[in-house]
């Protein structure tokens, strides 16, 4: 893979530490602000939000600057935004600060995306991905912990702080690696883009993502009360079990994008099943702290195994539309489904079955994201039949 590639790994490092950490804080944040840990769950829906708000409105806006200048500003508005969060002195400014943060996240993938898979051949494309995102799975693997013992020690402002530190870094290297565009992107007429987007296909592939990954975020958003309250670990055990949160999101983003290259609908179908399973039986992996920590990590692998196919399967739907807002709307999908998912499962703790019950709840999101990609596949199949046998009378006349 080029060495500029992982620029864009770094880049996304950075992010993926200041969306993900706050999981492991959220019981310290939410007494240091006053909150509920089902309010301070809603401090990731916000940021999740941001992207999805961020991601289409910053692709159209910025669609015919040159990519890296694009991605260098990105980077800016992500260590302003974390400054902001360290000095926030309430839920409300937190929550500002979060959404202004989560407004680099979306496009800074979405263009990311379109960056890497234009420095290989077209059969590395989804591996390529895979690689950018891999900076995601490194900042759970040692950026997260870091930092959850980090606010657990100085307390979690600290760790925001620290996170800002880690976006300069970051942007540096974005800066030094990262070659100038050869040319600027070509203008689209991004109302045309949109109705592209708005194909059923498409649409179809989006709602795969948003409900797969809600799934996911459904369990882990309340991860630290879970292992402290469910599971019964001390809380000095949280960190540890978030490296092994990050080996599995290793493991599953790298396999994931192997996988795709090779067979992307039967990737797609078979993460989601995979991911299902380990959500249905993660009440009995509690029972026992061995059995919790492997939970944890498979959790992880299931996870991040979805990333790298759903992304290329968005973008394969979505023909005809801008590669850069296909990929960030896609990138606002997996956001939407952390929001969802955030709110699902507070909404199972404050009125649902309860902490207990949130993996249950976590497990419809995958079982449903598995019916919505099989009627896409059919779809898809009906389509091929006509086209065939359109081609056939033709041809017979």
């Amino acid at each position: 893979m080029p060495l500029a590639l992982y620029a864009l790994t770094a880049g996304a490092f950075g992010i993926g530490v200041t969306e993900f950490v706050i999981m492991g804080l959220l019981p310290q944040v939410a007494a240091d602000i006053h909150v509920s840990i089902a309010t301070a769950g809603l401090l990731i829906s916000g940021y999740a939000l941001g992207v999805v708000i961020g991601a289409p409105v910053l692709t159209i806006l910025t669609g015919t600057l040159p990519r890296k200048t694009v991605l260098i500003a990105l980077m800016v508005i992500f260590i302003l935004g974390n400054a902001i969060c360290a000095l926030a002195p309430s839920y409300d400014i937190l929550m500002v600060a979060r959404v202004v943060t989560a407004l680099a996240h979306g496009t800074f993938f979405g263009v990311g995306s379109v960056v890497a898979t234009k420095m290989v051949a077209p059969d590395k494309r989804a591996s390529a991905i895979a690689v950018m995102f891999t900076g995601l799975t490194v900042a759970n693997i040692l950026g997260v912990p870091f930092g959850t013992w980090l606010g657990q020690q100085y307390g979690w402002r600290a760790t925001f702080w620290a996170v800002s530190l880690i976006g300069i870094a970051a942007l540096a290297v974005i800066a030094i690696l990262l070659p100038k565009d050869k040319q600027a992107p070509v203008a689209t007429d991004w109302r045309a883009d949109l109705k592209a987007i708005s194909r059923t296909p498409v649409l179809l592939g989006l709602m795969t993502t948003v409900l797969g990954y809600g799934g996911v975020f459904a369990l882990f958003t309340y991860i630290a009360p879970l292992l402290t309250d469910v599971a019964h670990l001390p809380q000095t055990w949280v960190s540890p079990i978030l490296l092994v949160f990050g080996g599995g999101l290793i493991a599953g983003n790298l396999l994931g994008g192997k996988l795709a290259d090779w067979n992307l609908r039967a990737t797609v179908l078979g993460t989601m099943a995979l991911l299902g399973l380990i959500l249905v039986l993660f009440p009995v992996a509690f029972l026992t702290p061995t059995t919790t920590v492997i939970f944890v990590g498979l959790l992880g692998l299931a996870g991040f195994a979805t990333v790298a196919p759903l992304q290329m399967w968005v973008l394969g739907k979505a023909q005809g539309a801008g590669e850069q807002l296909a990929s960030s709307f896609n990138i606002a999908a997996f956001n939407l489904g952390n929001a969802l998912g955030a709110w699902a499962g507070g909404t199972a703790i404050s009125h649902g079955p309860g902490l207990a019950g949130v993996p249950y709840v976590s497990a419809i999101f995958p079982a449903a994201a598995i019916v919505v990609a099989l009627i896409a596949m059919q779809g898809e199949r009906r389509q091929a039949g006509r086209k065939t046998r359109t081609q056939s009378s033709t041809f017979a006349r």
